[in-house]
């Protein structure tokens, strides 16, 4: 079915403009995502009211005016993640490798290998998460899950800018954990995004912040069924010079066989990478959406909900 003109427009302006984009350094890149937040800050009704409730729900104590700026500071490196978009997947190669300029933590993923172990990759959106997939792929087998954009003419694109270094993407659903799975017992490298929420029933309440946050399983089903070690990994932005890498040691909760004593484990480590830089972490998704009172069938769930009309003024 051939989409309507409107949305044909849409994706090939976007094209057009991810390929523009990809002549740009992460400098200017960085420079111009400061001067539009600048002067679009206002009218970012929708995320300026979603990241402000979340920063009240996870930094209770710290004063309006520094949550007003990390929120400000936090869209800003959010739009520089869009903006890098076309660097990631259509720059030239060797100038997106060479905007890596640190890694830290890499023997956590050579030591797994070492054992004949696979490898999970939590990663967070937290940085540049396009330019981390860019360097797993380049240095190891790696797979990841991949759910085609809602315009589908920039299906190709994406596929073809995360698939250019190796990785191989799948589907987000039983196929794409059997490739999954398959991948971790040739004893290599899988990536799964830990902090979107799932739909019901593929997930459990854990923690997130002191807040129950509904967490999908994924992770403890692909550890318990193939004893991987499980890394979190995020790529840190660093203005006007490029990009850090960061592997850490995922909490050790996350092998545990009970399912919300592992979930718990995976929001702790995301919650150790946020502490690298706050303000990189993708705070204006609704990661509170769901409830527990909505999971008890309690006929009064919507007055327990965060994002709440009245919240969000």
């Amino acid at each position: 079915m051939q989409l309507p003109w409107q949305q044909r427009l849409q994706a090939f302006a976007v094209a057009r403009l991810w390929t523009l984009l990809s002549h740009c350094s992460p400098a200017s890149l960085w420079r111009m995502s400061r001067v539009l937040v600048c002067l679009a800050y206002p009218l970012l009704k929708r995320e300026r009211a979603v990241t402000r409730l979340n920063l009240e729900v996870v930094y209770p104590d710290a004063s309006p005016q520094q949550r007003e700026s990390l929120a400000r500071d936090s869209l800003t490196h959010s739009t520089a993640t869009m903006l890098e978009l076309g660097f990631s997947w259509q720059g030239d190669p060797q100038r997106v490798a060479d905007s890596i300029v640190e890694v830290h933590g890499r023997a956590l993923l050579d030591d797994a290998r070492a054992e004949g172990k696979g490898v999970i990759i939590l990663a967070p959106h937290f940085g540049n998460w396009e330019v981390l997939n860019f360097w797993l792929s380049s240095h190891f087998p790696f797979t990841a899950m991949y759910e085609p954009p809602k315009l589908a003419p920039l299906d190709p694109i994406i596929r073809a800018g995360r698939e250019r270094c190796g990785a191989s993407l799948v589907p987000t659903n039983p196929r794409g954990v059997a490739a999954l799975l398959k991948a971790l017992k040739r004893c290599e490298a899988v990536g799964i995004l830990p902090d979107q929420e799932p739909s019901w029933g593929s997930g459990v309440f854990a923690p997130f912040f002191g807040r129950p946050a509904y967490t999908a399983t994924l992770l403890p089903k692909l550890v318990g069924r193939t004893e991987a070690r499980v890394v979190t990994g995020v790529a840190l932005r660093l203005p006007g010079r490029g990009f850090a890498l960061h592997f850490l040691a995922a909490d050790e909760r996350v092998y545990d066989a009970d399912e919300t004593t592992s979930c718990t484990g995976v929001n702790a480590s995301i919650e150790e990478v946020i502490a690298l830089e706050p303000a990189q972490y993708q705070w204006e998704y609704k990661r509170f959406t769901k409830t527990l009172e909505e999971q008890r069938g309690d006929p009064d769930f919507r007055r327990h909900r965060l994002y709440s009309s009245r919240n969000m003024k």
